[in-house]
């Protein structure tokens, strides 16, 4: 690897200010230029780039953070002041996590990879069955209590997950990446029809029109734009998809009206955390299925990065996790985990730099202190995200597929893992009722497609290529 430049930079990754038009700010040579001075990771991008590489983070997130404070504060009962208290301190630990993530205390904690960190959607249905079985008044307390707990567990057990990385081969990956990016896939289609599945026009051909109108926008940027302009391809679909929105009325500006200037997240505002033995043991439950969802996060971005993820990455990742969801209920926050829309960001992009992501966790600490910036942010419509939302997560299966093509598929117990490995992923997407009558924590583990492909995927793994192998050497050969 090259050694790091020295100059006047701003640190040993730095891009120079003065950096060429053409030059390529992703970690990747351009025949006649010269490359960058550290791993594409690292690097350091001039602000004309940081900025809306980062500006694309955000649009990408945004939605996913502030679900979950939605759709619980309503559940709850909370008035719109304390919705926005709430979603204020989704962003707020969203922010502070992603920072953590990415810059990170050396052996400590942080993978220092682009991965964003933030409350997540699989914990949605599991809080509510907290919430509806509390009394009132005593819910969001019970929740948080619950939290908190899964936050200790999650640091008691991440680093086991980083010794368990033997197990998780390109065969094992490829099939976990592929699932991420399918059964993400409903969430931009529901997005594209408009958002809200209980609306009257849910799925009106205006919504179609124009999810597919910034779909095409992406193509087309993607197709004849050259260098800086296919990196933020998906940035100006996401802007020129709200501004054609604007005339049909389908933005809604009533978010910035409503929305105050400075709310900064009170500690224990919703009251002080209690603690429910079945609450503690159903998000515990929750907290495995998010700490293999985000394992798996790392691997793929590993894989992308072109820097693998190995034991020690993936107990500071998760280390990052426990500590974000141990100390997000205190302000408001939930159980924190990866977001895969971002690492098809960075797949998309191909700009892989880990100070990108870190200014866009800045951002959200901005949006979570403002809530009037992040109610501008709010402006793109659902529409919009989703037709940017299909680019995003099917890129990440491809990634799961390109990787895929590298663990021998050729042999047919290989192929045998990956068909059933898939099949169990997709069954909760399939046949969303499939577990209805096992027992709650079984459909906890397996309604996640993710963590129930994950599973069977590291069970075949065993079954076909450990058990039984008397050269563990031979049995990793044939698995990769």
């Amino acid at each position: 690897m090259p050694q790091p430049a020295k100059g006047p930079t701003s640190g040993p990754c730095s891009t120079p200010s003065d950096i060429a038009d053409g030059e390529s700010t992703s970690g990747e040579s351009i025949p006649g230029e010269s490359t960058p001075a550290c791993h594409p990771v690292d690097e350091k991008l001039h602000p004309s780039r940081l900025v809306p590489a980062a500006l694309q983070h955000i649009a990408a997130m945004y939605a996913g953070v502030v679900t979950p404070p939605l759709i619980i504060g309503q559940a709850v009962g909370l008035d719109t002041v304390a919705q926005t208290r709430l979603i204020a301190a989704s962003l707020l630990i969203a922010g502070l996590a992603t920072i953590l993530q990415t810059l990170g205390v050396k052996g400590f904690v942080g993978n220092r990879l682009p991965f964003v960190n933030a409350a997540s959607s699989a914990g949605i249905a599991p809080i509510l069955a907290i919430a509806e079985n509390s009394a009132k008044g005593h819910q969001l307390p019970a929740i948080y209590g619950a939290v908190m707990v899964a936050g200790v567990f999650c640091l008691a057990v991440g680093p086991f997950f980083g010794r368990l990385l033997r197990f998780f081969p390109p065969l094992v990956t490829g099939v976990v990446i592929t699932l991420i990016g399918v059964t993400l896939m409903p969430v931009p289609v529901t997005w594209a029809q408009g958002g809200d599945k209980t609306a009257a026009d849910f799925g009106a051909m205006k919504y179609l029109a124009l999810a597919a109108f910034t779909l095409v926008v992406i193509l087309i940027f993607q197709r004849f734009g050259r260098g800086f302009l296919r990196q933020v391809a998906l940035l100006l679909g996401l802007f020129i998809g709200t501004l054609a929105a604007i005339p049909f009325g389908m933005a809604d500006f009533g978010a910035i009206k409503s929305a105050p200037v400075a709310a900064l997240p009170t500690p224990f505002a919703f009251g002080a955390p209690e603690f429910q033995p079945a609450a503690i043991l159903s998000l515990c439950i929750v907290m495995l299925v998010l700490m293999t969802e985000s394992s798996a996060g790392m691997l793929a971005l590993g894989e992308i990065c072109e820097r693998k993820s190995d034991g020690k990455t993936i107990t500071r990742g998760l280390r990052t996790d426990g500590i974000a969801t141990l100390i997000g209920p205190v302000f408001g926050g939930f159980p924190t985990s990866a977001f895969a829309q971002n690492v098809g960001v960075v797949s998309l992009t191909r700009v892989r730099s880990r100070y990108v992501v870190a200014v866009a966790g800045g951002a959200l600490i901005v949006l979570g202190a403002f809530p009037m910036l992040g109610a501008v942010v709010s402006l793109v419509p659902m529409p919009v995200l989703g037709g940017a939302g299909i680019v995003l997560f099917g890129s990440i299966a491809v990634s799961g597929i390109r990787t895929l093509s590298e663990a021998g598929l050729d042999d047919s117990s290989n192929i045998i893992l990956v068909a059933v490995a898939l099949g169990a992923g997709i069954i909760p997407l399939a046949a969303p009722t499939f577990y209805a009558e096992f027992p709650a924590w079984a459909q906890t583990v397996l309604g996640s497609g993710i963590s129930a492909g994950a599973l069977t995927a590291v069970l075949l793994n065993l079954f076909f290529n450990h058990l039984g192998t008397r050269s563990p050497a031979a049995a990793a050969l044939k698995s990769s």
